[in-house]
């Protein structure tokens, strides 16, 4: 007869702070590792950054927005996982639908903003392309990193959200070095 492990759930009202440290220390080391390989991805487009300094001027937000869409959903999905209300399926057709909308939103709000502001057609093409195609995944993300940490038998809510940052910053990063290249290049 096989056991199922149960899961220990982070909490700061009972847990020692020793086991909290063990506990999160797993995906923060990962993130810490990963973090530092992004630097090497955001120096793969170095050509057009020299091009183009303006380009620098968005990837804070690129990177930012879609985090934090990825994390909202994250928050939301862990919640509910430990209430036991969730269904992945329902789950993903959502986030799918919301991705999309943010993303057609951001996208056009942000073109709206880099054209008044800086007049530079191709740089505006390259961040609202960028916004929405990071906007539109970052939400499949977080929720297949959250239902994996859950499916592994962890707490997602102390795993899901340092592992879903750090790949969805290197996409982020990825996607806009790609279009920005391939528009301003």
């Amino acid at each position: 007869m096989l056991f199922k492990k149960k899961m220990e759930y982070a909490d700061d009202d009972s847990t020692s702070t020793g086991r909290l440290f063990r506990l999160r220390a797993p995906s923060l080391v990962i993130g810490l590792i990963l973090g530092i390989g992004i630097s090497f991805v955001t120096s793969n487009f170095e050509e057009v950054l020299t091009q183009n300094i303006q380009v620098a001027f968005f990837l804070p937000f690129i990177v930012y927005i879609a985090d934090a869409i990825g994390t909202q959903t994250q928050n939301i999905y862990s919640r509910d996982l430990q209430s036991g209300k969730t269904n992945f399926k329902k789950y993903l057709k959502k986030e799918l639908s919301l991705g999309l909308l943010f993303g057609i939103i951001f996208a056009l709000f942000s073109a709206l903003v880099i054209h008044l502001w800086l007049h530079d057609t191709p740089l505006t093409l390259s961040v609202s392309i960028s916004a929405f195609i990071t906007l539109a995944t970052a939400p499949t993300v977080a929720l297949l990193v959250t239902q994996s940490i859950q499916s592994i038998h962890k707490d997602p809510a102390v795993g899901s959200g340092p592992i879903t940052t750090i790949i969805q910053d290197t996409l982020s990063i990825i996607i806009y070095g790609l279009v920005a290249s391939s528009i301003i290049l």
